[in-house]
């Protein structure tokens, strides 16, 4: 397989999780897929694979040191900037995925926290932070206290 080839599989690998987190978060057959490892290991073993095959000594003697000019001559390279894509990848469904547990833990709305971290990682974790704070006000001066999720299903 071929960097192009590696490339394309790992970007159409992680769309079926987020499309299950996303549009279908209550699902069972969501939550079993999205409590296994399994995903992490696979997009891992690519980034391992790509991570040694774009390293070299002078890219390794730059990169233990980095300058901003380095690291664009290091990501001009495609095997690079496929090591980098898959790193994205792996480490925005790991997000992901914390928001989407968070969500089902605290029954908070998570889709557009999802939607955002898909797109654009760091904005999904803040989106989600931000969620948590209005909902968790909200919360407390609705009910004059800090009550969990499952306190008020218990009560109701």
């Amino acid at each position: 397989m071929n960097i192009t080839d590696l490339f394309n599989v790992a970007n159409l690998f992680v769309l079926p999780f987020w499309a299950l987190m996303i549009l279908l978060p209550n699902w069972n057959v969501t939550r079993k897929v999205m409590e296994s490892y399994l995903p992490f290991v696979i997009l891992a073993a690519a980034y391992l694979y790509l991570f040694v095959t774009s390293i070299t000594p002078e890219n390794a003697a730059a990169l233990s040191n980095p300058q901003l000019a380095d690291i664009a001559r290091f990501f001009s390279n495609e095997t690079a900037a496929a090591t980098g894509w898959i790193h994205f990848l792996v480490m925005d469904l790991f997000v992901g995925r914390w928001i989407y547990w968070e969500g089902q833990k605290t029954g908070i709305w998570t889709i557009h926290s999802l939607a955002l971290c898909l797109f654009a990682g760091p904005l999904g974790v803040l989106s989600h932070v931000f969620t948590y704070w209005i909902s968790k006000a909200f919360s407390k001066s609705s009910e004059g206290e800090d009550v969990t999720v499952e306190e008020k299903a218990a009560v109701n």
